[in-house]
């Protein structure tokens, strides 16, 4: 097999793949994506516009959670462009610079909703254990630094992976195995020595899917220990209720995550379903269920969004 490389003077591109064994129906396997997509579009710049429109809810816990959505909406329209053209117009191609860009986004848009979820932990961990500091402790000013350093951190996280993954040759067969460009799909078709990516992977993944986890499981330790200290039940009952939402949104993500990697990793074999199955829910099941899970259970959530559905209305009528 003649070698494909990513030079200029050859132009080197991917070729996408759909629902295996079901490219036939494409048509109308698009019509629940396009649906979830509308969801999670329409989910997040709601949370967005609430929570930006109500000055009550201008608070930490809001302000983190407004991260998470525009997180989720960064996620969302990081895949949407390449899953729908597929499934609607059959366009398979992408160039190598399209695919590294989505790269790029799709991962740092991922670890990044791993670091709001952590500082989320944080932020509920404060207001249960140090209740009474809670204000002087977050103020706006940490929430900005916060904010900047998650940032900082997803950047400098997957920069790297994306340099070394850019420098090497792709000699294989260019077709990925899903309608979206993952590192652990592109590292595979590489026809070099990967010793470097690999350990900068394991690496990552020590970062990323087992120290956040670790901490957010820690946060909870410390909350559970305070509120079975000092609290009575009613008041134990609530505090787990208002973290509720954020175990939901951390299982949500992670449990996904770790699928995909499990999948890659030692299922290499597997169906090809199960690839684009484990890939698909783990970019779509955090956008989508995340605003339908903080709209349910959180009461302010619910009121702002029942404000701004009325004023919306009043300027139409």
């Amino acid at each position: 097999m003649s070698e494909v490389t990513n030079t200029t003077q050859d132009p080197f591109y991917f070729i996408l793949t759909g629902i295996p064994g079901f490219e036939a129906s494409h048509i109308w396997i698009s019509i629940p994506f396009c649906c979830l997509y509308i969801i999670s579009i329409m989910g997040n710049t709601t949370i967005l516009a609430v929570i930006g429109t109500e000055p009550s809810l201008h608070q930490p816990m809001y302000l983190f959670l407004s991260m998470l959505a525009l997180t989720d909406l960064g996620l969302t329209l990081t895949t949407l462009p390449t899953v729908m053209q597929l499934l609607w117009f059959d366009i398979r191609q992408i160039n190598f610079e399209g695919c590294f860009a989505q790269f790029f986004f799709l991962h740092g848009f991922s670890f990044m909703e791993s670091s709001v979820l952590l500082a989320m932990s944080f932020d509920r961990c404060v207001a249960i254990c140090r209740p009474l500091h809670y204000a002087t402790i977050l103020t706006s000013e940490v929430i900005g630094r916060i904010g900047v350093a998650i940032l900082c951190r997803c950047v400098l996280a997957v920069l790297p992976s994306l340099l070394l993954l850019k420098r090497l040759p792709f000699c294989r067969s260019h077709l990925l195995s899903h309608s979206y460009c993952l590192h652990q799909d592109m590292i595979r078709l590489v026809c070099a020595d990967i010793r470097v990516n690999s350990w900068y992977g394991f690496a990552l993944v020590l970062l990323i899917i087992v120290m956040d986890p670790l901490l957010i499981v820690l946060s909870y330790t410390l909350i559970l220990k305070s509120i079975l200290v000092s609290a009575t039940w009613t008041a134990r009952l609530r505090a787990l209720n208002n973290c509720l939402s954020h175990i939901l949104a951390v299982l949500l993500l992670y449990v996904p995550m770790v699928g995909v990697s499990m999948t890659h990793r030692f299922a290499k074999h597997a169906s090809p379903l199960v690839h684009v199955i484990t890939a698909n829910i783990y970019v779509l099941a955090p956008p989508v269920m995340n605003p339908i899970i903080y709209s349910v259970k959180t009461k302010q959530i619910r009121q702002g969004m029942s404000r701004l559905f009325s004023q919306r209305n009043k300027h139409l009528s």
